[in-house]
């Protein structure tokens, strides 16, 4: 089993809506590392911490699982779409997405001014500077590390 870290904005879809649904196609990916990782390395049964970002506060707010494998992102296709891209492809899509389901809330949200208090976390994705992705994969020491924290 593999751990990521995935953030949405809460006032566009949060760990609310995700428990609200139950199962959400992650769609919207328009970065090609972050794809990359979702298409070439998530896997079914994958955790993913659900993370907060632009939020007050900002941080990881449950936990969800990967529910799918990885399939073409149908926005990329509809130019109605927010995430259109007309250079992509049905026959070639460029754009992925998976299925997440939620499992649960934190009992808090571990903020990210927290998670850079721990030397634990110093090499962990989310902290490095510069590190934007949406999406990126988590040791699994640093997992448990913040289940810890809760």
């Amino acid at each position: 089993m593999q751990y990521w870290l995935m953030k949405s904005e809460p006032d566009v879809f949060g760990i609310d809506d995700l428990e609200r649904v139950g199962r959400e196609p992650w769609d919207g990916i328009r970065n090609y590392q972050a794809r990359n990782f979702m298409r070439d390395q998530m896997r079914v049964g994958d955790k993913a911490f659900f993370y907060h970002s632009n939020a007050e506060p900002i941080g990881i707010a449950g936990i969800m699982r990967i529910a799918s494998e990885p399939y073409p992102d149908p926005t990329a296709f509809d130019p109605e779409a927010k995430y259109y891209d007309p250079k992509s492809d049905p026959d070639k899509p460029r754009w992925q997405l998976i299925d997440v389901e939620f499992e649960r809330k934190l009992k808090r949200v571990i903020t990210l001014a927290e998670l850079r208090t721990h030397p634990e976390l110093e090499e962990m994705g989310l902290l490095r500077k510069g590190n934007r992705l949406s999406i990126m994969p988590v040791a699994p020491e640093h997992w448990e590390f913040i289940l810890g924290l809760e």
